[in-house]
């Protein structure tokens, strides 16, 4: 039986650092405030140069480089993220270009915070086909682009980022992804959206379009959240048959301690079992979970033979589990 497994792992962080007191001089915020209620501290924030693509494109350089694998070595790139740098080409085909992947096939994919764990999805599925592929699955956003920088409800979430994994296919059984279950329900966007740009033809122009920035009824999507991540994480333990001590470790989508915290009640499971860096840069969507896994894995924190759980939440809404024999 193929399965996917991880070949190497890869990260990059934009070098402009936002804390919380930076905040403070932009927004009536405090570090307590935003603290006490969110468990961020500092975040990450693009700078020239440092659009979307360069990001995605420096992390999978450092996955690439784990994996011993070259640019031509990829047959396909898919990357997770809600801004790319433009409509059009998708920020997947800009990385095949700033990585000369000439062998590769790119394509972007839009589930909001959920894109890495969808984007594994769609690998895997290419991966039982093919398992000789080798592709670069990676989450990659510059938020900052996308906030509101004078509502202070949303402007203290959110920061920049990419991180990436090298994936492959391996007839080895004790190893690579086990389950992953995704589930959306699109009839609770307004919950959680981004608007795009206002419409060219007058006759699409949205009567409530007030700026294409994130825009979240936060409350409401706490309750989802974590009712969501705790129904997607029990859904791949029971295919397997796997109880919830066995895993090593559960790395999260970092969206919100408070989120993050009563998932790990509800669960039952050790707060150290629970991988956390939201501190140091925030929600950062689609590219929080490959951040979070590379910097587990260089960690050391992530063993051969561990029980490994991938859950994330985000707009659309969308949610989804990954379960992997590391």
């Amino acid at each position: 039986m193929n399965r996917l497994i991880v070949l190497g792992t890869g990260s990059t962080l934009p070098t402009k650092v936002l804390s919380n007191a930076g905040l403070e001089q932009m927004v009536d915020t405090s570090d307590e405030w935003i603290t006490t209620r969110t468990g961020i501290k500092f975040r990450r924030i693009a700078s020239v140069g440092e659009h979307t693509s360069k990001l995605a494109s420096s992390a999978a350089r450092n996955a690439l480089e784990m994996a011993h694998l070259g640019s031509a070595d990829i047959n396909m790139i898919i990357v997770g993220t809600i801004t790319p740098d433009m409509g059009m080409p998708s920020c997947a085909c800009l990385v095949q270009k700033e990585l000369s992947a000439v062998n590769a096939f790119a394509l972007d994919l839009n589930a909001a915070c959920s894109g890495f764990v969808y984007c594994l999805d769609v690998a895997e599925k290419y991966i039982k086909v093919d398992p000789s592929m080798k592709i670069l699955v990676i989450g990659a956003e510059t938020l900052s682009s996308r906030v509101n920088w004078e509502d202070r409800n949303t402007c203290v979430l959110f920061g920049d980022g990419a991180g990436a994994c090298v994936v492959s296919g391996s007839a080895d059984d004790h190893r690579g992804l086990l389950a992953s279950k995704l589930f959306s329900d699109g009839s609770l966007y307004k919950l959680l959206y981004m608007d795009s740009a206002p419409s060219m033809n007058k006759d699409l122009l949205s009567k409530d379009h007030d700026g294409s920035y994130i825009k979240m009824a936060g409350r409401d999507v706490f309750k989802y959240a974590v009712r969501s991540m705790e129904m997607a994480i029990l859904n791949v333990l029971e295919r397997e048959q796997v109880p919830i001590d066995d895993i090593a470790l559960i790395i999260p989508h970092q969206a919100n301690i408070r989120i993050l915290k009563s998932l790990a009640e509800r669960l039952g499971v050790a707060s150290e079992k629970v991988y956390i860096n939201l501190d140091k840069y925030g929600n950062t969507s689609a590219a929080s979970i490959p951040i979070a896994l590379d910097e587990a894995n260089r960690e050391g924190r992530i063993k051969p033979g561990d029980l490994v759980l991938l859950c994330a939440f985000g707009g659309g809404f969308t949610w989804g589990a990954s379960l992997f024999r590391w």
